[in-house]
């Protein structure tokens, strides 16, 4: 059996902090999570959760599983994620985190695209993921956590039986070096409608664990005894490589939510007894509309870490909860070799400032010529690491895409896609998204998937999406749509149809039926003025509002 204990790996990390810390606690799920996902709650130690990860690493490798292989986990926010991924991380296997909101049409693609050798799953998703697996045309079994482990958690020690893998289920690079081997494919959406396969290696999750640790500031962590709260997705590199990993890393325990709660929350920080918490812009905005309460600054917590504060609440927030914000930016393709923090006590709050990049990030602020822009003017964010290796940190790839891979490196830097600006003090402020992505509460939808999606319902003969601001959640989907007959009635189908068809938060929050679209006289769509149109639209008593609409579908 292949051991990378010996290795630069993420569960050699964590190993080494269980020989440390054997009997702090790393995982904590409170009774809300708990009764949730009917599991038990309470904690799990460092030494408990090494050895469970030895004793499923031993059974897939019985298995014929190895180096090179990768398994698809569709496990929610539980903790049998983090034990299943140091299980298949000690031999070689990468992990494909599949996001429970996606349908089978989705699935499919990604499960085709990523050619995985087995699939975890939740019970209530297997025959989804079965039906997926046989659509992209992959002789994948299915496997319930339940099968590995008993209702307590624990590893079913000797008695787990798994399906043999596929002779061809080998797909991943090979690298004798254990840093650089493939950890996990996370899948990101881009502007050309399938979401791109992002492959991350083991020193993806080490240098973002080590940078958190070392970041210092209003954001430092201490190693004796952190407990940071996330209601963020494991799916997600923020939870899955920067929480998790920071935790690792400082012998820290990471309490995960099924997801956030505004009216638990607080309750939720007060019973985990944080003393650091993860969250995204919509978060604060939410609390922030509850009445203030004698309790507000009943907790533990130092700093929250996050991003897409409303620049307009962050100050009342901060005073009103008594902790500071700290904003930082980052990709799922630049991890922490490319990452800024706004984690100094001179911080600029309510700006939308992202702080200063530190010395070990270059980087480009440059017009579409690929001129360097002047201070405080817009432009695309270009980064690199410092050093012989500009893209340490880095993903490797985008998997089945070296054209996309190529772009995205084009002349040595990557191209973020993102617009920012600089002032003559070197902070740097977002400003907005140069790809055609539609950010919703954290989540990145691309239009094109949506449209191409939309063009399937039978009543459509041409749609456009693109995003409209949302107080709330950032961007919300406006959807323009050409129909034979329209109206209020359709307007709702098409969306009861497109969560069938899609994850909820893709299908349109807004739906204007209009007589044309914006289009190049190569019929391609106008983007620029489809966005324009959107904002004009969006406030028209003829559009129609179907945000009521997107709610989580039941498992």
């Amino acid at each position: 059996m292949t051991d990378h204990a010996a290795g630069n790996s993420v569960y050699a990390a964590f190993a080494d902090s269980a020989r440390r810390w054997p009997d702090r606690d790393i995982l904590q799920v409170l009774p809300d999570t708990a009764s949730v996902y009917q599991i038990d709650p309470g904690t799990l130690s460092y030494g408990a959760m090494l050895e469970q990860s030895d004793r499923l690493a031993d059974c897939f490798a019985n298995a014929g599983y190895t180096t090179g292989m990768r398994v698809a986990l569709l496990l929610e926010n539980r903790p049998v994620f983090f034990v299943c991924w140091l299980a298949l991380n000690k031999i070689g296997i990468s992990v494909v985190p599949l996001n429970p909101d996606l349908r089978v049409a989705e699935l499919e693609y990604l499960i085709g695209h990523a050619e995985a050798a087995l699939a975890i799953a939740i019970d209530p998703r297997i025959a989804e993921l079965e039906q997926a697996a046989s659509n992209a045309g992959l002789k994948m079994p299915v496997l319930s956590p339940d099968v590995l482990a008993d209702p307590h958690g624990t590893v079913r020690a000797g008695q787990v039986v798994l399906p043999s893998p596929r002779s061809s289920a080998v797909v991943a690079a090979s690298s004798t070096d254990p840093s650089e081997r493939e950890a996990a494919v996370l899948y990101t959406s881009g502007t050309t409608g399938n979401p791109k396969g992002c492959v991350l290696p083991n020193t993806y999750f080490l240098l973002a664990g080590k940078w958190y640790a070392e970041l210092g500031g209003i954001a430092e962590l201490h190693t004796d005894g952190e407990r940071m709260l996330t209601p963020l997705p494991i799916f997600h590199m923020n939870a899955m490589a920067y929480s998790f990993m920071a935790m690792v890393t400082v012998g820290g325990c990471l309490t995960v939510l099924d997801r956030f709660h505004p009216g638990s929350w607080w309750q939720s920080v007060r019973e985990s007894r944080a003393t650091c918490l993860h969250y995204l812009g919509v978060m604060p905005s939410m609390l922030m509309g509850a009445d203030a309460s004698a309790a507000d600054q009943d907790h533990s917590v130092r700093f929250g870490f996050g991003a897409g504060v409303d620049p307009k609440l962050q100050a009342n927030f901060e005073q009103r909860f008594g902790f500071p914000l700290v904003e930082a930016w980052a990709m799922t393709e630049t991890g922490a070799g490319a990452v800024v923090a706004a984690n100094t006590s001179d911080r600029l709050i309510g700006k939308s400032c992202l702080g200063v990049f530190g010395a070990q990030i270059e980087y480009r602020i440059v017009d579409e010529s690929g001129e360097q822009v002047a201070a405080d003017a817009p432009g695309e964010l270009l980064v690199r690491h410092a050093g012989d290796n500009p893209r340490y940190g880095f993903f490797s790839e985008y998997y089945k895409d070296k054209p996309a891979t190529d772009a995205a490196w084009a002349d040595g830097w990557f191209h973020t896609g993102d617009l920012v600006r600089q002032d003559k003090s070197h902070n740097v402020y977002f400003v907005d998204r140069k790809k055609n992505v539609i950010r919703r509460s954290g989540e990145n939808i691309a239009a094109v998937e949506v449209e191409s999606i939309l063009m399937r319902h039978s009543a459509i003969n041409a749609a456009a999406v693109a995003a409209v601001p949302d107080e709330i959640r950032g961007d919300e989907v406006f959807a323009c749509l050409q129909v034979q007959d329209p109206s209020e009635q359709l307007a709702v189908e098409i969306c009861q149809w497109g969560v069938q068809q899609m994850a909820y938060y893709k299908i349109p929050g807004y739906i204007a039926f209009v007589d044309t679209l914006p289009l190049t006289p190569t019929q391609k769509i106008q983007r620029a003025e489809l966005k324009r149109l959107a904002a004009t639209l969006v406030d028209d008593v003829d559009t129609i509002d179907t945000r009521y609409l997107k709610k989580r579908q039941a498992l």
